[in-house]
């Protein structure tokens, strides 16, 4: 079973201004209506290749203040 790959979470995601295709995807260069990652399933048959973390999962150090 394939992990869904959620492109709000993508740094290459964004949301474009156009009405009739408010998602965008920088790394594959294309916006449209559906989010990317589920064009990309329907036209080449495989997950996305470029889906990268906007944000790193961090281990919160517990010893540490940040106050």
């Amino acid at each position: 079973m394939n992990k869904r790959i959620i492109c709000q979470k993508c740094k290459y995601y964004y949301i474009t201004w156009q009405t009739s295709k408010p998602h965008g995807c920088k790394a594959y260069g294309f916006t449209s209506a559906i989010l990317p990652s589920l064009v990309v399933k329907r036209s080449s048959g495989i997950d996305c290749s470029f889906f990268t973390p906007k944000f790193k999962d961090s281990n919160i150090d517990n010893n540490s203040s940040h106050y």
